[in-house]
Protein backbone atom coordinates (compact mmCIF):
# COMPACT_ATOMS: atom_id res chain seq x y z
CA UNK A 1 0.00 0.00 0.00
CA UNK A 2 1.49 3.34 -0.95
CA UNK A 3 1.62 6.43 1.23
CA UNK A 4 0.52 8.64 -1.65
CA UNK A 5 -2.21 11.03 -0.57
CA UNK A 6 -3.81 11.10 -4.01
CA UNK A 7 -4.76 7.41 -4.31
CA UNK A 8 -7.33 5.19 -2.67
CA UNK A 9 -7.18 1.40 -2.56
CA UNK A 10 -10.63 -0.20 -2.56
CA UNK A 11 -11.65 -3.76 -1.81
CA UNK A 12 -14.62 -5.27 -3.65
CA UNK A 13 -16.23 -4.05 -6.83
CA UNK A 14 -19.63 -3.01 -8.05
CA UNK A 15 -18.96 -4.41 -11.53
CA UNK A 16 -19.03 -8.09 -10.50
CA UNK A 17 -22.78 -8.53 -10.99
CA UNK A 18 -25.89 -8.26 -8.87
CA UNK A 19 -24.61 -10.03 -5.76
CA UNK A 20 -21.25 -8.29 -5.50
CA UNK A 21 -19.69 -7.15 -2.27
CA UNK A 22 -19.89 -3.60 -1.03
CA UNK A 23 -16.87 -1.49 -1.95
CA UNK A 24 -14.71 -0.48 1.05
CA UNK A 25 -11.62 1.69 1.41
CA UNK A 26 -8.55 0.03 2.93
CA UNK A 27 -7.57 1.47 6.31
CA UNK A 28 -4.28 -0.39 6.78
CA UNK A 29 -1.88 -3.01 5.49
CA UNK A 30 -3.60 -5.75 7.49
CA UNK A 31 -6.92 -5.17 5.73
CA UNK A 32 -5.19 -5.12 2.34
CA UNK A 33 -3.37 -8.40 3.07
CA UNK A 34 -6.57 -10.06 4.32
CA UNK A 35 -8.39 -9.02 1.14
CA UNK A 36 -5.58 -10.38 -1.04
CA UNK A 37 -5.59 -13.71 0.84
CA UNK A 38 -9.36 -14.09 0.46
CA UNK A 39 -9.14 -13.41 -3.28
CA UNK A 40 -11.26 -10.25 -3.33
CA UNK A 41 -11.00 -7.73 -6.15
CA UNK A 42 -8.58 -4.91 -5.25
CA UNK A 43 -8.43 -1.64 -7.17
CA UNK A 44 -6.34 1.48 -6.68
CA UNK A 45 -7.88 4.67 -7.97
CA UNK A 46 -6.59 8.22 -8.31
CA UNK A 47 -8.47 10.78 -6.23
CA UNK A 48 -9.14 13.86 -8.31
CA UNK A 49 -11.28 16.01 -6.02
CA UNK A 50 -10.37 15.05 -2.48
CA UNK A 51 -11.45 17.54 0.14
CA UNK A 52 -12.63 20.98 -0.88
CA UNK A 53 -11.79 21.49 -4.57
CA UNK A 54 -11.77 25.28 -4.11
CA UNK A 55 -8.85 25.03 -1.69
CA UNK A 56 -6.99 22.31 -3.62
CA UNK A 57 -3.64 23.48 -4.92
CA UNK A 58 -2.62 20.05 -6.18
CA UNK A 59 0.73 18.49 -5.51
CA UNK A 60 2.28 21.86 -4.72
CA UNK A 61 0.29 22.06 -1.47
CA UNK A 62 1.53 18.64 -0.40
CA UNK A 63 5.12 19.63 -1.15
CA UNK A 64 4.77 22.80 0.90
CA UNK A 65 3.30 20.84 3.80
CA UNK A 66 6.28 18.49 3.74
CA UNK A 67 8.66 21.48 3.65
CA UNK A 68 6.81 23.04 6.58
CA UNK A 69 7.19 19.88 8.63
CA UNK A 70 10.91 19.71 7.95
CA UNK A 71 11.68 23.20 9.31
CA UNK A 72 13.18 23.56 12.75
CA UNK A 73 10.86 24.14 15.68
CA UNK A 74 10.68 27.79 16.69
CA UNK A 75 10.92 28.26 20.45
CA UNK A 76 8.14 30.32 22.01
CA UNK A 77 8.94 33.75 23.38
CA UNK A 78 9.85 33.81 27.09
CA UNK A 79 9.10 36.52 29.65
CA UNK A 80 11.77 39.24 29.72
CA UNK A 81 14.13 38.77 32.68
CA UNK A 82 13.83 42.48 33.53
CA UNK A 83 10.06 42.10 33.98
CA UNK A 84 10.52 38.83 35.90
CA UNK A 85 12.93 40.53 38.31
CA UNK A 86 10.57 43.52 38.70
CA UNK A 87 7.69 41.21 39.65
CA UNK A 88 9.86 39.42 42.22
CA UNK A 89 11.10 42.70 43.77
CA UNK A 90 7.68 44.37 43.80
CA UNK A 91 6.08 41.33 45.49
CA UNK A 92 8.68 41.58 48.29
CA UNK A 93 8.18 45.37 48.82
CA UNK A 94 6.28 46.78 51.76
CA UNK A 95 2.61 47.27 50.91
CA UNK A 96 2.74 44.49 48.31
CA UNK A 97 4.22 41.76 50.57
CA UNK A 98 2.66 38.45 49.54
CA UNK A 99 3.71 34.93 48.70
CA UNK A 100 3.65 33.50 45.20
CA UNK A 101 0.57 31.49 46.18
CA UNK A 102 -1.23 34.62 47.42
CA UNK A 103 -0.38 36.50 44.21
CA UNK A 104 -1.54 33.51 42.17
CA UNK A 105 -4.84 33.49 44.04
CA UNK A 106 -5.35 37.23 43.38
CA UNK A 107 -4.79 36.80 39.63
CA UNK A 108 -6.66 33.46 39.45
CA UNK A 109 -3.62 31.42 38.37
CA UNK A 110 -1.51 28.54 39.64
CA UNK A 111 1.35 29.24 42.07
CA UNK A 112 3.65 27.40 39.66
CA UNK A 113 2.73 29.93 36.93
CA UNK A 114 3.91 32.77 39.19
CA UNK A 115 7.10 30.85 40.04
CA UNK A 116 7.89 30.38 36.33
CA UNK A 117 7.00 34.01 35.62
CA UNK A 118 9.42 35.25 38.29
CA UNK A 119 12.20 32.93 37.16
CA UNK A 120 11.88 34.17 33.55
CA UNK A 121 11.37 30.64 32.18
CA UNK A 122 7.63 30.98 31.58
CA UNK A 123 6.30 31.19 28.04
CA UNK A 124 5.04 34.72 27.56
CA UNK A 125 1.35 34.86 28.50
CA UNK A 126 0.30 38.47 28.08
CA UNK A 127 -3.05 37.99 29.84
CA UNK A 128 -1.38 36.61 32.99
CA UNK A 129 1.33 39.27 32.79
CA UNK A 130 -1.33 42.02 32.60
CA UNK A 131 -3.18 40.63 35.65
CA UNK A 132 0.02 40.39 37.71
CA UNK A 133 1.05 43.89 36.64
CA UNK A 134 -2.37 45.27 37.63
CA UNK A 135 -2.18 43.70 41.12
CA UNK A 136 1.44 44.81 41.70
CA UNK A 137 0.89 48.21 40.01
CA UNK A 138 3.77 47.86 37.56
CA UNK A 139 4.00 48.28 33.80
CA UNK A 140 3.48 44.94 32.00
CA UNK A 141 5.87 46.04 29.24
CA UNK A 142 8.78 47.50 31.19
CA UNK A 143 8.27 46.35 34.81
CA UNK A 144 8.54 49.96 36.05
CA UNK A 145 6.32 50.87 39.05
CA UNK A 146 3.24 52.84 38.04
CA UNK A 147 2.39 56.14 39.68
CA UNK A 148 -0.85 56.21 41.69
CA UNK A 149 -3.55 58.39 40.15
CA UNK A 150 -4.97 60.56 42.92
Amino acid sequence: MSDDWDTVTKIGSKTGGGASQRETVVRGKGALNAAQRSGQIIATEKKYTAGNPANKSGVEGQRLTKVDRSDDIVTPQKVDTKIAEAIKQRRAQEGFKMTQAQLAQKVNAQANDIKLLESGTAIKNQALLNKVARVLKISPKTGEPLQDKH
